[in-house]
């Protein structure tokens, strides 16, 4: 009288289909956005100032760098 335990997995079914390529298809687009983000805002957060301060040089009236780094 041996019983057998059978048991199931939770998640969607992989029969028929190719999970290692998926997998890893994703684990990669997700491994590729993180480090995209994480470039973006080290950019974004040294790169805003200097850029305004480039733009505000460009602008009509040429003002000195004194000028666009005084608060008044």
């Amino acid at each position: 009288m041996s019983s057998k335990v059978v048991l199931k997995g939770k998640g969607k079914s992989t029969k028929g289909s190719k999970p290692s390529v998926d997998n890893s298809t994703s684990k990669l687009f997700k491994e590729w956005s993180t480090w995209t983000i994480k470039k973006a805002k080290v950019i974004t957060h040294y790169g805003f100032i200097p850029l305004i301060i480039v733009i505000g040089m460009n602008s009509d009236p040429k003002p000195s760098i004194s000028q666009l780094l005084s608060p008044v």
